[in-house]
């Protein structure tokens, strides 16, 4: 897809981290923004930020959304199209985390992971599709993770909601393939974003063991946001339909298809070790 001055790009979960980076970096190709979060002063600051980045866009709105309430997406929707006119590409980016095993996690901290995770995903698709079907092109990207290739212990729902993602969008990807839309699955390694800080853990989950989890979390991750939302970019103008980011998504895939069932008794020793 050709991003430049023609280009309405909508961007959800951009109060931060990936979001705010590719909000920016989208910028910089001269696309108009309308980007969201559930976040309004840190939304306002990616805002701030857009206006003095390289070829600052004709046009940048904010709406403050929580993605997982199907009627507040029906309404940004509508506003994007009062503001702009027209969508052309799509990213669902908006995510949050919970740590714990199944037995420490509750099923509404599972339905709240879900609704963001997933069914955002979900809701920003159905709304944003019928936009995109009116313009010459369009693309559809949704983050997944390098936990929609793996599931790792004390992650379980968020795993679940990444497959979720990555089956979702595969599917939707094929429903796609003939005509204008494209359709991308991203799966982000380690980022050094604040998800693993801002993570809820579980009722019944050890504090200790999760705050062990968070300081392994930002020990492994290296790339940066900037780094990540300039290869998003690049897989956008490629129209690539499955975009790795990081040297540890690329590991873990490689893995992952090497020993596709007992793939865990190999990355599990890796982090032991990296935790030592």
């Amino acid at each position: 897809m050709k991003i430049d001055q023609t280009t309405v790009a909508v961007v959800t979960g951009a109060a931060s981290g990936i979001g705010r980076a590719l909000a920016v970096r989208l910028a910089q190709e001269g696309a108009s923004l309308a980007i969201a979060d559930i976040n309004a002063s840190e939304l306002d600051e990616t805002a701030r930020m857009l206006k003095k980045a390289a070829g600052a866009p004709e046009k940048v709105t904010t709406h403050v959304v929580n993605v997982a309430d199907n009627g507040q997406v029906t309404a940004f929707a509508r506003e994007v199209i009062e503001a702009h006119g027209r969508t052309n590409l799509l990213i669902n980016n908006a995510g949050v985390g919970l740590f714990g095993t199944v037995e420490q996690i509750s099923i509404e901290g599972i339905e709240w992971l879900m609704g963001v995770n997933f069914w955002g995903v979900v809701f920003g698709v159905k709304h944003f599709l019928p936009i995109l079907r009116c313009q010459p092109q369009g693309h559809i990207v949704n983050i997944s993770s390098v936990f929609g290739i793996i599931g790792p212990a004390g992650h379980s729902a968020y795993a679940a909601s990444k497959f979720a993602v990555r089956g979702f969008t595969e599917a939707l990807r094929h429903e796609l393939a003939v005509g204008s839309i494209k359709v991308s699955v991203v799966h982000p390694g380690g980022i050094q974003t604040n998800i693993a800080n801002n993570a809820r853990s579980g009722a019944g989950a050890d504090r200790a063991a999760a705050e062990r989890e968070r300081a392994l979390f930002n020990m492994a991750a290296r790339t940066s946001p900037e780094m990540a939302a300039e290869r998003i970019v690049r897989g956008i103008l490629r129209d690539e339909e499955r975009i790795l980011i990081g040297a540890d998504a690329w590991a873990i895939d490689r893995i992952q298809r090497w020993a596709p069932v007992k793939y865990w008794r190999l990355i599990g020793k890796m982090i032991e070790l990296m935790a030592k």
